[in-house]
């Protein structure tokens, strides 16, 4: 037998008040609505619940068992409405974010301190990886914002640009480009050891695209797995690299790294943000791409080591294929 939970909540309203028309208060219906609810629940259950008396009513031994049942099940519910309300308003919960790692390092830390300093009762989580692992996270629902350096090709998968970012070319200051009075020949890089990221890096495949773009082919090499390393091992003259202007504002300002000019060469890359079709975004996330979106708008990224022509991604949504 399946309790009818209107019903049920007619007689816990009866059985708590101990009055058929304090319960009628209660739940802002008729008297005599509740006393035939109570009725039929009475006969659905097969048994009397309440006994009836001048000085009011009173639960019988099966009504007072059911009784507490009932209260147990609506203090659920209520807690039930409560969290989501809660949820609603983001005075609590948590929000799961993927970033590239060049994104996740450099680039929104700042946006996490905003949402914080809005949100205090939004626990946050950063995931970063590669532009690859962040779609599959995406595609797990294991994250609800995903932020990649480079669209993912997955029919499961939309791909909308939200930022620019540009890449330029850096040497160690002992290096022979640091030099140069002007900007070098892209074509000197074939004999260059070229240090780049690890496959499945949005960073590496737009570094890849823009040297084929200009038929350059380093002779030599060197994969490293984070920008970080990339940037020590080219300050110390293991090679050169191109990174996010991003990520370099503070070794250039040291004298550790130099951004070396590239003849009729401008790289710029568009990042994205990842999304599932038909999933419905949490109230925190849908908060947190409010505060990316106005701080793009607001405020350029920092270019202290280039001087650079910077176009806004045109607003345009990328449907990826499989």
């Amino acid at each position: 037998m399946s309790l009818n939970l209107h019903l049920l909540r007619l007689f816990a309203a009866v059985a708590r008040t101990g009055s058929f028309s304090r319960a009628a208060d209660l739940l802002h219906i008729s008297q005599p609505a509740i006393s035939k609810g109570v009725r039929d629940f009475e006969l659905q259950v097969g048994c009397r619940l309440l006994d009836r008396t001048p000085k009011g009513v009173r639960p019988t031994r099966e009504g007072a068992a059911l009784a507490r049942h009932a209260e147990t099940l609506f203090a659920a519910e209520r807690a039930a409405e409560d969290e989501l309300q809660a949820l609603r308003n983001l005075d609590s919960g948590s929000l799961r974010i993927g970033a590239s790692t060049t994104i996740a390092t450099y680039m929104i830390p700042e946006y996490l301190g905003v949402f914080h300093r809005a949100f205090p009762g939004i626990d946050l989580h950063v995931v970063s990886a590669n532009t690859s692992d962040i779609a599959a996270l995406m595609l797990g629902y294991e994250i609800e914002i995903a932020l990649v350096e480079g669209p993912v090709e997955d029919e499961n998968l939309t791909s909308t640009a939200w930022r620019t970012d540009v890449m330029v070319l850096i040497a160690g200051p002992d290096h022979r480009f640091a030099a140069a009075a002007g900007p070098i020949d892209v074509r000197l890089l074939n004999n260059e050891i070229l240090i780049v990221r690890e496959p499945g890096s949005g960073t590496r495949e737009v570094v890849a695209q823009a040297l084929a773009a200009h038929r350059v082919e380093p002779q030599r090499t060197l994969e490293i797995g984070s920008t970080e390393a990339i940037k020590q091992a080219v300050a110390a003259g293991v090679g050169v690299a191109i990174v996010s202007v991003a990520t370099i504002d503070d070794q250039v300002k040291l004298g550790k790294l130099k951004v070396i000019p590239i003849k009729g060469v401008h790289i710029e890359r568009t990042l994205w943000q990842l999304k599932s079709p038909g999933r419905l975004d949490v109230p925190a996330a849908v908060a947190f791409e409010g505060i990316i979106r106005e701080a793009q708008a607001k405020t350029p990224p920092r270019v202290a080591a280039v001087r650079a022509r910077r176009t806004d991604p045109a607003p345009r949504q990328r449907r990826a294929r499989s």
